[in-house]
């Protein structure tokens, strides 16, 4: 017991040596080192380009498809009106666009517990423009290796005109993806006319010139650090992440003592010589888009692209060795433990998944393009009129939420001998319109100082129509 534990000055050299008088200088930030992405081929590249390819021509053809004299996808900020394909909606029906955001929200959370961040790797907007940039990179200035060593030369012609190109045509696809986008809410073929001829908008040329630079910058310039640093979805995506949670994973246990070796040697040959299936190679670093190396382990920088599997792979097939040293797997099977699918966290995201589809579903199906608000006059209970009848006066304010124009024919019932002093309202398409009735009943009619009315209306010229509860007051006799 009297022996001293035995102990070793573990402190950071520029700290130890240091005296009183001597700054101490820490660096709070890593300057930012250039990633080469190398090219590569495989199934899940292939998966990710098709599904890049799909969504980039959905962006850029949707605003030119036509729906009638309008575009098919059109929100029309100044009028008020949300046009996707035959439905119109209006800033009155906000809750389905409120609930449509939560059933995303809901859906991106399904899919992390299930499959990580596959949303990052196939589908999310800054990987699908950075892969398009990467791709015209690797076309005009070739393979990684080529690009390093262009970079490291001075300015030549061949390098001015390789690097003037690509820059030009990044700012050609950012260009048309601020036009694109702006032509979600201006038509684009009005747009695309107005925009050269300087007639159009200044904020149709704001919003452009704004996504225009920040494509060119997000998607040419910053790309894994937008990815890293300002997506908050890379900070909370881990808190969602469990035991049996899909992810792109390197197995150790199979993988080391990684090492180069002949490729001669066989597989049996290799384990014996007590090697691990990793060569070393690094290929697996050159590819990722983010510039990790997957073999030390799970991080949060991760995409999951998938990069990396193909490469691997592909270097598991020239060794002759079997695939899946980098592989979707989960934190149990590297274990030798069981995956459980159908855990309650992920069950429970799914039921309430679908429970919220299905709500939104039926709220879309069943909209009623109609919208009707009923005021009682609060100021005064009740009035009498000329002709002896109890008369209260009321505010409506009627929303044509359909595309066409209605005339709109006003009903009450609830009390007997109830009349309404007005009977017919005509709205425009898309518009509202507030007016003031008067609803009086003979006094006999009145058992009770407040009785519920009905008012109800409906359309001439359609299958439209709508009731709303109110209040009459009166004094018995």
């Amino acid at each position: 017991m009297s022996e001293k534990i035995p102990t070793r000055d573990v402190t950071p050299d520029p700290v130890a040596h240091h005296t009183p008088q001597e700054a101490v200088t820490q660096h709070m930030y890593a300057s930012r080192r250039h990633i080469y992405v190398r090219e590569i081929k495989g199934f899940f590249q292939r998966l990710r380009r098709v599904s890049n390819w799909a969504l980039m021509l959905a962006f850029f053809l949707l605003p030119w498809v036509p729906w009638g004299d309008r575009p098919a996808i059109w929100f029309d900020l100044p009028g008020r009106e949300f046009h996707i394909f035959s439905a119109t909606f209006y800033p009155q029906e906000f809750m389905l666009l409120s609930w449509l955001l939560i059933i995303c929200a809901f859906g991106l959370f399904f899919i992390t517990v299930f499959a990580g961040r596959v949303w990052c790797g196939y589908t999310c907007p800054q990987s699908v423009w950075t892969f398009l940039f990467i791709w015209v990179e690797h076309r005009l200035e070739g393979s990684r290796n080529r690009r390093i060593k262009l970079d490291k030369q001075p300015m030549t012609t061949d390098k001015l005109w390789r690097k003037s190109a690509k820059h030009a045509i990044w700012l050609l696809i950012a260009l048309a993806t601020g036009v694109t986008f702006v032509g979600y809410f201006t038509p684009i073929r009005d747009l695309v006319v107005a925009l050269p001829t300087l007639e159009a908008h200044g904020w149709s040329y704001f919003w452009v010139g704004f996504f225009l630079v920040f494509t060119y910058l997000n998607a040419g310039w910053l790309r894994e650090q937008v990815c890293i640093y300002m997506c908050p979805y890379a900070r909370f995506q881990s808190v969602m992440f469990d035991r049996d949670t899909l992810i792109v994973s390197y197995d150790t246990d199979r993988g080391e003592p990684r090492g180069p070796r002949r490729k001669s040697l066989s597989h049996a040959e290799a384990r014996e010589a007590g090697h691990g299936d990793c060569i070393d190679c690094d290929l697996c670093v050159q590819v990722c888009p983010t510039g990790i190396d997957i073999r030390d382990g799970l991080q949060y920088e991760c995409i999951t692209c998938a990069a990396c599997i193909d490469a691997c792979d592909s270097v598991m097939d020239r060794m002759g060795y079997p695939r899946g040293l980098i592989r979707y797997t989960t934190e149990n099977a590297l274990e030798g433990k069981p995956t459980h699918i159908l855990r309650p966290r992920l069950m429970g995201y799914l039921a309430a998944l679908v429970v919220m589809i299905g709500v939104f579903a039926w709220a879309v199906a069943d909209r009623t393009p109609l919208g009707f608000d009923v005021e009682r006059d609060r100021n005064r209970l009740f009035q009498m009129t000329r002709d002896g009848r109890i008369s209260n006066a009321y505010t409506l304010t009627v929303r044509n939420l359909d595309s066409q124009p209605h005339v709109y024919r006003l009903e009450a019932s609830g009390l007997p001998g109830l009349t309404l002093d007005t009977h017919e309202v005509s709205v425009p398409a898309g518009e509202s319109r507030q007016l003031v009735i008067q609803a009086s009943v003979p006094p006999e009619a009145i058992d009770r100082p407040s009785a519920e009315i009905i008012l109800r209306l409906e359309a001439q010229d359609a299958d439209i129509a709508i009731e709303r509860d109110s209040r009459f007051i009166g004094e018995t006799r």
